[in-house]
Protein backbone atom coordinates (compact mmCIF):
# COMPACT_ATOMS: atom_id res chain seq x y z
CA UNK A 1 0.00 0.00 0.00
CA UNK A 2 1.06 3.30 -0.88
CA UNK A 3 -0.32 7.00 -0.66
CA UNK A 4 0.06 9.56 -3.33
CA UNK A 5 0.07 13.03 -2.07
CA UNK A 6 0.11 17.01 -3.68
CA UNK A 7 0.50 20.00 -2.66
CA UNK A 8 -2.92 22.16 -3.41
CA UNK A 9 -4.87 25.37 -3.12
CA UNK A 10 -1.68 26.86 -3.91
CA UNK A 11 -3.05 29.85 -5.37
CA UNK A 12 -4.31 33.81 -4.13
CA UNK A 13 -6.89 35.88 -5.42
CA UNK A 14 -7.73 35.69 -8.76
CA UNK A 15 -3.61 33.90 -9.51
CA UNK A 16 -3.96 30.48 -9.70
CA UNK A 17 -1.07 27.68 -9.80
CA UNK A 18 -2.19 24.38 -9.16
CA UNK A 19 -4.68 22.66 -11.04
CA UNK A 20 -6.22 21.42 -7.84
CA UNK A 21 -9.51 19.48 -9.44
CA UNK A 22 -7.32 17.23 -11.89
CA UNK A 23 -5.37 16.75 -9.12
CA UNK A 24 -7.86 15.56 -6.24
CA UNK A 25 -8.41 13.10 -9.32
CA UNK A 26 -5.43 11.14 -8.45
CA UNK A 27 -3.88 11.83 -4.75
CA UNK A 28 -5.47 10.48 -1.91
CA UNK A 29 -4.21 13.33 0.45
CA UNK A 30 -4.36 16.71 -0.36
CA UNK A 31 -1.84 18.73 1.14
CA UNK A 32 -3.69 22.30 1.44
CA UNK A 33 -1.96 25.90 1.39
CA UNK A 34 -3.34 27.39 4.95
CA UNK A 35 -2.50 30.87 3.83
CA UNK A 36 0.59 31.81 4.56
CA UNK A 37 3.15 30.44 1.34
CA UNK A 38 -0.56 30.50 -0.76
CA UNK A 39 -3.99 29.67 -0.31
CA UNK A 40 -6.70 31.93 0.57
CA UNK A 41 -9.93 31.35 2.42
CA UNK A 42 -11.92 31.13 -0.38
CA UNK A 43 -9.16 28.86 -1.90
CA UNK A 44 -9.12 26.91 1.24
CA UNK A 45 -13.02 26.37 1.80
CA UNK A 46 -13.13 25.38 -1.98
CA UNK A 47 -10.73 22.69 -2.15
CA UNK A 48 -11.40 21.09 1.27
CA UNK A 49 -15.12 20.65 -0.24
CA UNK A 50 -13.71 19.32 -2.96
CA UNK A 51 -11.75 17.10 -1.24
CA UNK A 52 -14.16 15.85 1.31
CA UNK A 53 -16.73 14.97 -1.99
CA UNK A 54 -14.05 12.79 -3.53
CA UNK A 55 -12.67 11.03 0.07
CA UNK A 56 -9.41 12.42 0.00
CA UNK A 57 -7.81 13.16 3.14
CA UNK A 58 -7.38 16.99 3.66
CA UNK A 59 -3.72 17.63 5.15
CA UNK A 60 -2.53 21.40 6.69
CA UNK A 61 0.68 22.26 4.95
CA UNK A 62 2.14 24.60 6.84
CA UNK A 63 4.55 27.33 6.00
CA UNK A 64 6.91 30.54 7.06
CA UNK A 65 4.76 33.64 6.25
CA UNK A 66 6.29 34.07 2.94
CA UNK A 67 3.33 34.98 0.24
CA UNK A 68 5.52 36.12 -1.56
CA UNK A 69 8.54 33.96 -1.95
CA UNK A 70 6.07 31.13 -2.21
CA UNK A 71 7.31 30.31 1.44
CA UNK A 72 10.99 28.72 -0.37
CA UNK A 73 13.01 31.53 1.12
CA UNK A 74 15.32 30.49 4.37
CA UNK A 75 13.44 32.78 7.32
CA UNK A 76 14.62 32.99 10.73
CA UNK A 77 11.68 33.26 13.14
CA UNK A 78 11.50 32.66 16.86
CA UNK A 79 10.82 28.91 17.84
CA UNK A 80 7.44 30.83 20.32
CA UNK A 81 6.31 32.28 16.91
CA UNK A 82 6.65 29.73 14.88
CA UNK A 83 4.41 27.28 17.35
CA UNK A 84 2.21 30.07 17.24
CA UNK A 85 1.80 30.36 13.43
CA UNK A 86 1.94 27.05 12.57
CA UNK A 87 -1.58 25.98 14.98
CA UNK A 88 -3.28 29.67 13.57
CA UNK A 89 -2.44 28.30 10.14
CA UNK A 90 -3.80 24.42 11.09
CA UNK A 91 -7.53 26.03 12.72
CA UNK A 92 -7.44 27.99 9.57
CA UNK A 93 -8.04 25.12 7.45
CA UNK A 94 -9.80 23.22 10.35
CA UNK A 95 -12.82 25.57 9.94
CA UNK A 96 -13.55 24.62 6.26
CA UNK A 97 -12.53 20.96 7.01
CA UNK A 98 -15.59 20.63 9.37
CA UNK A 99 -17.70 22.80 7.27
CA UNK A 100 -17.11 20.47 4.21
CA UNK A 101 -17.71 17.19 6.40
CA UNK A 102 -14.37 16.56 6.80
CA UNK A 103 -11.77 17.03 9.36
CA UNK A 104 -7.72 17.61 9.11
CA UNK A 105 -5.89 14.71 8.90
CA UNK A 106 -2.15 15.22 9.02
CA UNK A 107 0.20 17.76 9.40
CA UNK A 108 2.96 18.66 6.39
CA UNK A 109 5.25 21.26 6.03
CA UNK A 110 6.25 23.47 3.33
CA UNK A 111 9.07 24.47 1.11
CA UNK A 112 11.81 25.81 3.24
CA UNK A 113 10.45 25.46 7.00
CA UNK A 114 10.06 21.61 5.52
CA UNK A 115 13.48 21.86 4.42
CA UNK A 116 14.52 23.76 7.65
CA UNK A 117 12.93 21.20 10.09
CA UNK A 118 15.16 18.23 8.61
CA UNK A 119 18.31 19.45 10.37
CA UNK A 120 16.59 22.01 13.07
CA UNK A 121 15.79 20.58 16.32
CA UNK A 122 14.47 24.07 17.28
CA UNK A 123 12.75 24.97 14.42
CA UNK A 124 11.35 20.98 14.45
CA UNK A 125 9.86 21.10 17.66
CA UNK A 126 8.19 24.43 17.19
CA UNK A 127 6.14 22.83 14.44
CA UNK A 128 5.40 19.83 16.64
CA UNK A 129 4.15 22.50 19.46
CA UNK A 130 2.51 24.25 16.79
CA UNK A 131 0.29 21.10 16.11
CA UNK A 132 -0.44 20.55 19.32
CA UNK A 133 -1.76 23.81 20.34
CA UNK A 134 -3.58 23.87 17.74
CA UNK A 135 -5.59 20.79 19.61
CA UNK A 136 -6.54 19.77 16.25
CA UNK A 137 -7.02 15.68 16.68
CA UNK A 138 -7.88 12.97 13.49
CA UNK A 139 -11.43 12.20 13.09
CA UNK A 140 -11.09 9.33 16.13
CA UNK A 141 -9.53 12.00 18.26
CA UNK A 142 -6.04 10.89 18.49
CA UNK A 143 -3.22 13.56 17.84
CA UNK A 144 -2.85 15.08 14.31
CA UNK A 145 -0.02 12.78 12.12
CA UNK A 146 3.22 14.63 11.03
CA UNK A 147 4.74 13.97 7.91
CA UNK A 148 7.99 14.44 7.05
CA UNK A 149 11.35 13.55 5.42
CA UNK A 150 12.71 10.11 6.96
CA UNK A 151 15.53 10.41 9.95
CA UNK A 152 14.08 14.36 10.07
CA UNK A 153 14.47 16.08 13.08
CA UNK A 154 10.92 17.16 12.34
CA UNK A 155 9.93 13.51 12.97
CA UNK A 156 11.98 12.55 15.98
CA UNK A 157 10.15 15.59 17.40
CA UNK A 158 7.07 14.42 16.61
CA UNK A 159 7.72 11.01 17.95
CA UNK A 160 9.01 12.23 21.31
CA UNK A 161 5.71 14.51 21.70
CA UNK A 162 3.43 11.28 21.27
CA UNK A 163 2.43 12.10 17.44
CA UNK A 164 1.82 9.62 14.84
CA UNK A 165 4.65 10.27 12.40
CA UNK A 166 4.53 9.36 8.46
CA UNK A 167 7.98 8.78 6.23
CA UNK A 168 7.52 10.22 2.74
CA UNK A 169 9.14 10.10 -0.32
CA UNK A 170 9.11 12.60 -3.40
CA UNK A 171 8.99 11.24 -7.20
CA UNK A 172 9.87 13.77 -8.73
CA UNK A 173 13.33 15.35 -6.52
CA UNK A 174 16.44 14.68 -6.78
CA UNK A 175 18.20 13.62 -3.66
CA UNK A 176 21.61 13.47 -2.28
CA UNK A 177 23.60 10.25 -0.96
CA UNK A 178 22.52 11.30 2.39
CA UNK A 179 18.81 11.03 2.29
CA UNK A 180 18.38 14.83 2.13
CA UNK A 181 16.72 16.65 -1.00
CA UNK A 182 18.72 18.53 -3.49
CA UNK A 183 18.19 22.20 -3.08
CA UNK A 184 15.96 23.41 -5.47
CA UNK A 185 18.84 26.38 -6.63
CA UNK A 186 21.09 23.34 -7.98
CA UNK A 187 20.36 21.91 -11.55
CA UNK A 188 18.45 18.90 -11.72
CA UNK A 189 16.74 19.62 -8.14
CA UNK A 190 13.22 18.88 -9.56
CA UNK A 191 12.66 15.92 -11.91
CA UNK A 192 10.25 16.63 -15.37
CA UNK A 193 10.85 13.58 -17.50
CA UNK A 194 7.77 11.43 -16.66
CA UNK A 195 9.32 8.50 -16.96
CA UNK A 196 12.05 8.54 -15.17
CA UNK A 197 9.05 10.20 -12.18
CA UNK A 198 6.98 6.97 -12.51
CA UNK A 199 10.29 4.66 -12.33
CA UNK A 200 10.84 6.06 -9.63
CA UNK A 201 7.44 5.98 -7.83
CA UNK A 202 6.84 2.44 -8.65
CA UNK A 203 10.90 1.55 -7.42
CA UNK A 204 10.01 3.00 -4.21
CA UNK A 205 6.83 1.73 -3.31
CA UNK A 206 7.58 -1.55 -4.20
CA UNK A 207 11.14 -2.09 -3.25
CA UNK A 208 11.49 0.53 -0.66
CA UNK A 209 14.43 1.90 -2.82
CA UNK A 210 15.38 5.26 -4.19
CA UNK A 211 18.23 6.46 -6.51
CA UNK A 212 20.43 9.69 -5.43
CA UNK A 213 21.61 12.03 -7.89
CA UNK A 214 24.97 10.30 -7.60
CA UNK A 215 23.91 6.79 -8.33
CA UNK A 216 23.55 5.45 -5.12
CA UNK A 217 20.79 3.26 -3.61
CA UNK A 218 19.05 4.49 -0.49
CA UNK A 219 16.58 2.49 1.34
CA UNK A 220 13.43 4.25 1.95
CA UNK A 221 9.99 3.11 4.43
CA UNK A 222 7.88 5.84 3.09
CA UNK A 223 4.38 4.88 3.29
CA UNK A 224 3.36 8.19 1.22
CA UNK A 225 4.80 9.74 -2.02
CA UNK A 226 4.42 13.18 -3.05
CA UNK A 227 3.88 14.79 -6.75
CA UNK A 228 4.11 18.42 -6.54
CA UNK A 229 1.44 20.03 -7.73
CA UNK A 230 3.27 23.32 -9.23
CA UNK A 231 5.04 21.40 -11.27
CA UNK A 232 4.34 22.11 -15.20
CA UNK A 233 1.54 19.05 -15.91
CA UNK A 234 1.30 17.85 -12.53
CA UNK A 235 -1.88 16.59 -12.87
CA UNK A 236 -1.17 14.48 -15.30
CA UNK A 237 1.63 13.48 -14.34
CA UNK A 238 0.18 12.23 -10.77
CA UNK A 239 -2.69 10.56 -13.36
CA UNK A 240 -0.23 8.87 -14.95
CA UNK A 241 1.62 7.79 -11.42
CA UNK A 242 -1.23 6.45 -10.12
CA UNK A 243 -2.23 4.43 -12.70
CA UNK A 244 1.33 2.87 -13.59
CA UNK A 245 1.37 2.03 -8.91
CA UNK A 246 -1.89 0.04 -9.85
CA UNK A 247 -1.03 -1.77 -12.69
CA UNK A 248 2.25 -2.72 -10.91
CA UNK A 249 0.04 -4.53 -8.16
CA UNK A 250 0.03 -1.92 -5.45
CA UNK A 251 -3.08 -0.60 -3.56
CA UNK A 252 -2.95 3.27 -3.34
CA UNK A 253 -4.59 4.56 -0.62
CA UNK A 254 -4.61 7.19 2.39
CA UNK A 255 -2.26 6.98 4.97
CA UNK A 256 -4.74 8.64 7.49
Amino acid sequence: MIDLNADLGEGFGRWQLTDDDALLASVTSANVACGFHAGDPATMRRVCELAAARGVRIGAQVSYRDLAGFGRRAMDVPAAELAAEVAYQIGALEVFARAAGAAVAYVKPHGALYNRAVRDAEQAAAVVEGVRLSGAATGGGGPLPVLGLPGSRLLAAAAEAGLPTVEEAFADRAYRPDGTLVPRTEAGAVLHEPEQVIERAVRLARSGEIVAADGSVLPSGARSLCVHGDTPAAAQLARRVREELTAAGLTVRAFA
